[in-house]
């Protein structure tokens, strides 16, 4: 789509350019993050040399990737602390506390069952008088 004998406005011209001097405003637009019209906008109030910018600038995108592999190594540095104390643990003492949190668990199951069946009648075929549902129809 070509504009023929159409004039760009001067702002939108600047607007292109300071996209092509900053190329993460265009992965903010791909990722859904913005609109053109948004960033549009926002330039035209804000202009060129706010701080609203200065992540998009190409200069930032080598800091953010720095960014990015530092972050990795501290989880992989996690996940091989993890790996450590796992290989260090004692296997007889790991087995004890877990079959002490069993046995709390089925403490604590007992008890709520001891209470729901305080809450439930018994044996609900035993009053047979009573009608079935809260509704009683009967047939006259």
């Amino acid at each position: 789509m070509t504009n023929k004998g159409k004039t760009i406005h001067p702002s939108i011209q600047q607007f292109k350019m300071f996209v092509k001097e900053n190329p993460g405003l265009i992965k903010e637009v791909r990722n859904g993050n913005a609109t053109w019209q948004e960033l549009y906008e926002e330039w035209y109030l804000l202009g060129e040399d706010d701080s609203r910018w200065e992540s998009y600038r190409e200069g930032n995108q080598v800091s953010r990737k720095q960014e990015d592999s530092e972050e990795k190594e501290k989880s992989g540095e996690w996940m091989s602390k993890i790996i450590n104390t796992v290989k260090n643990m004692d296997q007889e003492q790991l087995q004890g506390q877990i079959g002490n949190i069993s046995q709390a668990i089925a403490a604590i199951q007992g008890v709520l069952s001891q209470f729901q069946g305080s809450q439930q009648p018994s044996n609900p075929s035993s009053n047979r008088d009573a009608p079935q549902s809260p509704f009683s129809f009967r047939k006259d």
